[in-house]
């Protein structure tokens, strides 16, 4: 083989060109690349803590759900108890009502009843004062004999 000038020529350039690419071309090349690297990572962790972020948020609307469902099954489980105790205090007012009612009425029997005895002593006191001037054949004064006539009357 035979070496000449040419050949030394080349690998002189080509030594240049490895030495010029190792100093100027490589280290910024190397850095975008690194670069470009460490932007993949950090977006491979981001996507991570994200889907982490997302798995406790699910779990705390999860929770957040269920506390809600709970507290709205208190709510409905009070409605009921105080719609319970609204429909025991309206019977207990309509029973309150009835009874009062019924001693007004009871009352007012009462009142009726001592009005038509009273009514009746009388008319039984004029039939004994009519009965009795029959019997007697002569008219008695109702005036004259008026506490006689009362007394006859309360002993009916």
């Amino acid at each position: 083989m035979n070496l000449n000038m040419t050949f030394f020529g080349q690998i002189l350039s080509f030594v240049i060109l490895v030495w010029f690419t190792m100093k100027f071309i490589w280290p910024p090349l190397n850095a975008a690349i690194e670069e470009r690297q460490k932007k993949i990572a950090e977006g491979l962790a981001a996507a991570d803590r994200s889907q982490k972020d997302l798995a406790q948020a699910q779990e705390k609307v999860n929770e957040a759900l269920k506390d809600a469902r709970v507290k709205a099954n208190e709510i409905i489980d009070q409605a009921h108890a105080r719609a319970s105790q609204i429909i025991e205090a309206a019977k207990d007012e309509a029973v309150a009502e009835a009874n009062r009612q019924k001693a007004l009425a009871q009352a007012d029997i009462d009142a009726s009843a001592s009005r038509a005895r009273e009514e009746l002593r009388k008319q039984v006191s004029t039939l004994a004062v009519a009965g009795a001037e029959q019997l007697i054949k002569r008219e008695i004064d109702a005036n004259a004999h008026k506490a006689l006539l009362d007394d006859l009357a309360a002993q009916l």
